[in-house]
């Protein structure tokens, strides 16, 4: 445990009621407590700035090896790349139609500190990515006096998610403005999106209505495009889609993915920004960590961005029937050591812990995995556990987070956690664990 969780854990046990039920006492805006309040670990989660501060540095960095991958391992030849991580040439061209060949540098990477240091799990990249309105906890936890003090004291920082992301939006937005000096955006799910994911969507609403953003909700069916080839939502004009549909919503989409077709020519008019394009699916997909953690590769990279490779990811490999030799026989080997996870998944879901798993079971999920094909095996990282004391209680127990850095165009923008009971599973997901909480990410020197 840190320093400063003993000394946070240590005040709530002598009896400092206001600092224990300061997260249960935060006066919270109504779409966030809808959405969040029955979500919320009883404390927030404390990192070192300057480690926060080096980790965000790599994931840049690796985020630059990753757009640097076809170019380097396949002569730019994207076709070739997206063949090796197991994408099918539909997708791949879903993937790739009203891009740059540049991705917005957006996402969020999720990693786990393992007591020494960071390490990556997955790099979530695209406008699809959930959280951008947690630091709203934040804002809230510093205006309760009972925290605020401790703030204060231990001199704790925090950086506003969601205002890094509305300067992007408004960045981007800016040469197509119709109107007005703030741009309209429209926060688009795929057909049927909205039933189970509105309630995240009005949470971020609400965080972007704070920074003074006009921010509409829709469903990509919902959507029109004038004559101008300006895109509407119930008759409003959006200069901005704020994007949280997926490439495999569209090849899912009764209508196939022509569906999107008005927003890519939109995009490519100039009419209506597209934030983010598809083509980041080219990059989050874990088949491409799996591919600078592997050896094979090694010559392609220099001294130094092997070193940041080495530093920040666990070992990976990408699982098929015309892989390696000897590589399943490797991974069944391994199994208290390893995941599976599927390439182009989240929430972890579909995926498969070794640690978890007989022998048997092990086997036949590798069997799987070779014939779904695209799955990834990655090496367990061990988080650190932290205490966490429960005011309801006054019970402890250990936990473990899986910290969320968010990245846009301007660096580092913020981190939420993820947390588990230490003895409650492998996933941190609230996809796949209801038990999983939400915490509000503050730094330390």
């Amino acid at each position: 445990m840190t320093e400063l969780c003993r000394t946070y854990l240590d005040e709530c046990l002598r009896g400092d009621r206001g600092l224990a039920t300061a997260v249960a006492r935060t006066e919270l805006p109504p779409a966030f407590e809808e959405a969040w309040r029955p979500h919320l670990l009883p404390r927030p989660w404390f990192v070192r700035e300057s480690e926060a501060a080096s980790f965000a540095k790599d994931l840049e960095g690796l985020f630059d090896l990753l757009l640097s991958l076809p170019d380097r391992l396949f002569d730019g030849d994207t076709e070739r790349y997206a063949a090796e991580l197991g994408l099918d040439e539909e997708l791949v061209a879903l993937l790739r139609r009203a891009g740059s060949g540049l991705p917005a540098k957006l996402g969020r990477a999720d990693a786990y500190h393992d007591g020494t240091a960071y390490k990556l799990l997955e790099f979530n990249l695209g406008s699809e990515v959930g959280g951008l309105d947690m630091d709203v906890l934040d804002r809230a936890l510093l205006r309760v006096p009972g925290f605020a003090g401790f703030a204060r004291e231990h001199r704790l920082g925090h950086v506003d998610i969601a205002a890094r992301m509305a300067a992007v939006l408004r960045d981007r937005a800016r040469p197509v403005l119709s109107g007005g000096a703030e741009p309209v955006i429209g926060l688009i799910e795929g057909r049927g999106g909205v039933g189970p994911y509105g309630r995240l969507m009005r949470a971020t609403q609400e965080a972007m209505a704070e920074q003074g953003l006009d921010l509409r909700i829709g469903e990509i069916g919902e959507v029109r495009a004038r004559a101008d080839g300006k895109l509407t939502l119930h008759g409003t004009p959006l200069d901005l889609v704020l994007r949280n549909f997926a490439a495999s919503q569209l090849l899912d989409d009764p209508g196939g993915p022509e569906v999107a077709e008005p927003f890519f020519r939109a995009h490519e008019a100039g009419r209506t920004v597209l934030f983010t394009s598809l083509e980041s699916g080219l990059y989050s997909h874990k088949g491409a960590l799996s591919l600078l953690s592997d050896p094979q590769w090694d010559g392609a990279f220099d001294a130094a961005e092997r070193s940041l490779i080495d530093r920040v990811l666990p070992w990976s490999r990408t699982l098929r029937a015309s892989g390696p030799a000897g590589l399943i026989d490797l991974c069944r080997e391994r199994r208290t050591r390893l995941i599976l996870k599927p390439g182009a998944g989240y929430g972890g879901l579909d995926a498969f812990v070794g640690w978890e798993c007989t022998d048997a079971e092990w086997g036949e999920a590798l069997r799987h995995a070779v014939e779904s094909g695209g799955y990834v095996a990655q090496e367990r990282v061990v988080p650190r556990p932290e205490p966490v004391y429960d005011p309801a209680t006054g019970a402890v127990e250990d936990w473990i987070a899986a910290l969320g850095f968010f990245l846009t165009d301007g660096g580092y923008a913020g981190a939420h956690a993820r947390a588990n009971r230490a003895g409650g599973g492998a996933i941190v997901g609230m996809s796949s664990n209801p038990d999983t909480r939400m915490a509000g990410v503050f730094t330390h020197p």
